[in-house]
């Protein structure tokens, strides 16, 4: 061999050797950041864009600082607390960041795992959407706008290794948090007061969940879920008339409380329950529709039939006289809270009756936007009656307008009632005189009443039947001496307008007043009856009310009965 030929060779054979090995290290980089890519895609992102794993809370335990994320006082039990590293000053930094993203979203409830030892990770429950910012860049959960094909170029938000997504909120929105193991932690939202004081006229208090009324007591328990040192009592009478005390010494007290103990259930009811008082001023017809049916048809219509009447002052009379009213309201009998001897149970209850004004309805308060029409059109179906609507007359000598004068025994009552009833038929009505007592056929006088075109009486409870009257049929009213004309108004002019009825107030003069043969002329009775307001309402009532009576111009109220004719022909 030529001896330049050995070196040669000797310079192919490390060359092929350095190509092997380098080749061998391609191989092995090639194979290592397949690995990579197929096995830890997020670890290499993480890599190239400058994020350590310090972004990951640690797992060796929380520090002090969690608990005010987690916004629970007693700290997190089982915990370590060490000094902060630096990798843990950064996920401290991250925590702080999250809980004030939280205290200015809405809703937000920060869960922390409490068990010491493991993967500890954060679960957001919330109505907004969360981003968490951090080394300039964003990542907004639930961003409709990227695809599951992106998944390697986000950063999945921290879940609870405890608790699954089967989280959920019970009817009085207490949370459940279902544990991985099968158990359950509870989140119970502070409750709101059981009874509503606000309003001028009536207490109303309103519970959901597990109600207790035991019979023949004063007691109606709303139990709670768990043991609380804090007790909730009110005092209530289930009576609409807030500070009439007069009224109610005839309104049994019924003490409303919430606590852990209560006896146990002999019935349960799926229907829910309205408690209330048929006391006070029971009896009265005026009273029985401002205090009592108008208030039950605001309280209870919205539940369609499917609710139970509990009521104590129980007077069988009543419940018998306007049974047709009550059952339009409830499908069930009413229960007798004062005798009963069961423990109802019921899921929701209310106490006491929501009310407006006097004989009046607010659509704008009221549920559903009831009116006073819609109270005299269930009036009307519960009894029966024939005239929803009063139909003009055509033609007098095929039907003569009916007339009815409510006529009072006692006090305001017409001292010419035959003079009254001469007039009236001459003008062509048809005259019917009804004692201002309905009685207790009320399901009788509303058949008559709502069989006439125009009612008339002066002030008074009997005024009250014109909610049997078709609409557009006339109502008048006579007001007696002493200033009276506001208050009239307010009792029955403007209910008569809510019902769909034409209203005319006729005010009496001093010669058509008794008190004319009770003092002189020149007595203040007469020259300053409003001096008279100013004393009270006793005052008032004993004075104007209580001991006058009428005497009708008849020349002179003739024309209001031809106007009231003119009326029915138009």
């Amino acid at each position: 061999m030529p001896m330049g030929s050995k070196p040669r060779s000797v310079r192919n054979a490390n060359q092929s050797r350095r190509f092997r090995f380098v080749l061998l290290i391609v191989g092995c980089l090639v194979v290592t950041m397949t690995f990579l890519v197929v096995s830890k895609p997020q670890a290499l992102f993480l890599s190239n864009i400058g994020l350590g794993p310090s972004l990951l809370p640690p797992q060796s335990g929380l520090s002090s600082d969690h608990d005010a994320v987690n916004g629970d006082d007693h700290g997190i039990q089982g915990s370590r607390k060490a000094p902060l590293g630096k990798e843990d000053a950064q996920s401290s930094q991250v925590l702080e960041s999250n809980k004030e993203k939280a205290e200015g979203g809405e809703k937000n409830v920060i869960v922390v795992d409490s068990t010491p030892n493991e993967e500890t990770n954060i679960h957001k429950l919330t109505e907004t959407k969360t981003e968490i910012e951090q080394n300039g860049m964003s990542v907004t959960a639930d961003d409709p706008s990227r695809n599951q094909e992106e998944t390697h170029d986000r950063l999945a938000l921290p879940t609870i290794s405890n608790y699954t997504i089967n989280d959920r909120t019970q009817g009085d929105g207490t949370v459940v948090l279902e544990h991985s193991d099968g158990g359950e932690q509870i989140q119970t939202p502070e409750r709101k007061p059981l009874c509503d004081d606000s309003d001028r006229r009536t207490d109303v208090c309103e519970m959901h969940g597990d109600v207790r009324i035991p019979g023949n007591s004063s007691s109606i328990i709303f139990v709670e879920a768990s043991k609380t040192e804090q007790k909730e009592l009110w005092q209530i009478h289930p009576y609409p008339r807030k500070g009439d005390e007069a009224c109610f010494k005839g309104v049994r007290e019924l003490a409303v409380e919430a606590g852990s103990e209560a006896p146990p259930c002999t019935i349960n009811h799926d229907a829910p329950a309205i408690v209330f008082s048929t006391g006070g001023y029971a009896g009265n017809l005026f009273h029985d529709f401002s205090d009592l049916l108008v208030p039950l048809f605001l309280t209870a219509r919205p539940f369609d039939g499917e609710v139970q009447f509990v009521v104590t002052d129980f007077k069988n009379w009543w419940i018998t006289k306007y049974l047709p009213v009550l059952q339009k309201l409830s499908k069930y009998p009413a229960i007798d809270f004062d005798k009963d001897k069961e423990v109802h149970c019921f899921k929701q209850v209310k106490v006491g009756l929501r009310a407006h004004n006097d004989f009046h309805i607010d659509p704008a308060r009221a549920p559903n936007g009831y009116t006073m029409l819609d109270f005299t059109k269930l009036t009307r179906s519960a009894f029966s009656l024939a005239r929803e609507t009063l139909v003009n007359i055509e033609d007098l000598s095929v039907r003569k307008p009916k007339l009815l004068i409510i006529a009072r025994k006692q006090s305001r009552a017409f001292t010419n009632i035959n003079e009254i009833v001469e007039m009236a038929d001459g003008l062509g009505y048809e005259v019917v005189v009804q004692e201002a007592d309905a009685g207790s056929d009320i399901a009788r006088v509303a058949g008559i009443v709502n069989s006439c075109d125009v009612m008339m009486g002066v002030h008074g409870s009997g005024l009250t039947q014109m909610v049997f009257l078709p609409l557009n049929a006339t109502i008048i009213q006579i007001v007696p001496w002493g200033g009276l004309e506001g208050k009239a108004m307010m009792d029955y002019g403007n209910p008569a307008k809510e019902m769909g009825l034409h209203y005319v107030q006729y005010s009496i003069a001093i010669d058509e007043s008794s008190l004319t043969e009770q003092y002189p002329r020149d007595h203040p009775v007469f020259t300053d009856p409003m001096s008279f307001h100013s004393r009270g309402f006793q005052v008032l009532r004993s004075t104007f009310m209580d001991n006058q009576n009428v005497k009708l111009d008849v020349n002179k109220f003739k024309d209001v009965l031809w106007k009231a004719l003119e009326h029915l022909i138009q």
